[in-house]
């Protein structure tokens, strides 16, 4: 059998060059809310950390006839206010810190929203670029199997995130379905819409987002005609805030993926961008563009950044290059705790994750109350249920902040955190 050829993408560079710990970060954002609600010891505790980890080994026989182990992971951070909710990425740099980190930013994001779900995060350390769909059915199969005991519509649902899609929601409805007996599509979200997927579910992050960025630009009177955009990742969610931005009349003047990126200082064509990816799997080598990578396009003149790949890409060491004036966060903990301070004191406005990205669960909710009842929206019923959720999201999100005049971050996690522990202690579950 012919050998597959090696694929090679760029990795984020903190990861190489300093010592970061997701779930420190996400701790040290859950303790300053917490400090500033003053909450009980027990409350505290059982916030702070995890509900549940589980680690598993998989072994799966390759294409080639050699085996493998591969090590996934399933974190439950909190299931106090509902089923936990979560996606599932493959990633050779996935790790249990950056797994227990997404599962609590799950938590707050759904809170944020004051949606009846907790938060949940799945990993398996594996190259899925350079694996067979036959490999990656093997793989999913095997995880979903391992972790089924934890998973079901009221315990716990999965969803796609970084090299995952409705491929592998299906497939995973299908091996949990064999261990009940019949299939039950409100195991997962994110399905093939001919599998009980919602309409609008596609590009629900990106939308999202730019519902937000919109309440930003009437906020704070920066009307978005004109304005210049990057974007740090061109994947699922960049790509589509990118045409929605587009349409609102900015200029996106450069967007990287994990294999380089595109600058040009007249704004990209979008939709031949699109044209272009789709034809060669990666936005380098556009027409009449420059090249530039992630720290390039960080420092950037422009008006909107939008980092939408992986966490951490705007640390201490590059901060202070920011030049835009609003940082909208499209991934989950792109910002760290040190960069922050510094774009505070360059009153640059970061929009903060748990409420700039949580159009894509808003929508999973939505496919899940869905698939329970049998009985589907139409696309327009999605997109308005959308956008009602998370104007709502951002005006409570900007009241908190007003009240207890703090950053737009810190506001999040007060009313986030603040709904989580009121939960508590209506429950009463100290023990």
């Amino acid at each position: 059998m012919a050998q597959r050829a090696k694929i090679q993408y760029i990795r984020p560079a903190f990861r190489d060059l300093r010592d970061y710990d997701p779930f420190m970060e996400a701790s040290h954002q859950f303790e300053k809310a917490a400090g500033c609600l003053d909450l009980e010891p027990w409350i505290y505790q059982r916030l702070k950390y995890p509900e549940r980890e589980l680690i598993v080994h998989l072994p799966i026989t390759l294409d080639d006839g050699s085996a493998e182990t591969f090590t996934g992971f399933r974190v439950q951070h909190s299931t106090v206010r509902g089923p936990a909710k979560g996606g599932i990425r493959f990633s050779p740099d996935a790790s249990l810190s950056e797994a227990k980190a997404l599962a609590s930013w799950m938590s707050w994001k759904c809170a944020v929203l004051d949606l009846p779900f907790g938060g949940a995060k799945g990993a398996v350390i594996c190259d899925p670029l350079n694996m067979s769909e036959a490999e990656l059915k093997k793989l999913t199969k095997a995880y979903t199997f391992a972790i089924r005991d934890i998973i079901g519509p009221y315990k716990d649902i999965p969803a796609p995130d970084m090299f995952t899609n409705e491929q592998t929601m299906a497939w995973i409805a299908e091996a949990y379905g064999q261990g009940i007996g019949y299939l039950e599509p409100a195991v997962v979200t994110g399905k093939p819409v001919h599998m009980g997927g919602s309409l609008g579910r596609a590009g629900a992050t990106g939308t999202g987002l730019y519902y937000i960025l919109r309440e930003v630009s009437k906020y704070i009177r920066y009307p978005l005609e004109g304005k210049r955009v990057a974007i740090l990742g061109y994947g699922k969610v960049g790509a589509s805030i990118a045409r929605l931005v587009d349409k609102a009349g900015c200029r996106i003047v450069a967007v990287t993926d994990i294999f380089g990126g595109v600058c040009c200082e007249n704004g990209l064509d979008i939709a031949a961008l699109d044209k272009h990816l789709e034809e060669n799997g990666s936005v380098v080598g556009f027409r009449n563009t420059s090249p530039i990578d992630n720290e390039g396009l960080i420092a950037l003149p422009c008006d909107i950044l939008i980092p939408a790949a992986m966490e951490g890409q705007i640390h201490k060491d590059n901060a202070d290059y920011v030049k835009a004036d609003i940082v909208l966060e499209g991934a989950n903990g792109p910002t760290t705790s040190e960069a922050d301070a510094i774009l505070a004191e360059k009153n640059t406005l970061v929009v903060p994750d748990i409420l700039a990205n949580a159009g894509g669960v808003m929508v999973s909710y939505l496919e899940w109350v869905q698939n329970l009842q049998r009985y589907f929206l139409t696309e327009e019923e999605v997109l308005e249920r959308t956008e009602k959720k998370m104007k709502q999201g951002f005006q409570d999100v900007v009241r908190t902040m007003e009240e207890n005049k703090v950053s737009m971050r810190e506001a999040a996690y007060i009313l986030s955190v603040g709904r989580v522990a009121q939960t508590l202690r209506s429950l009463g579950r100290e023990y």
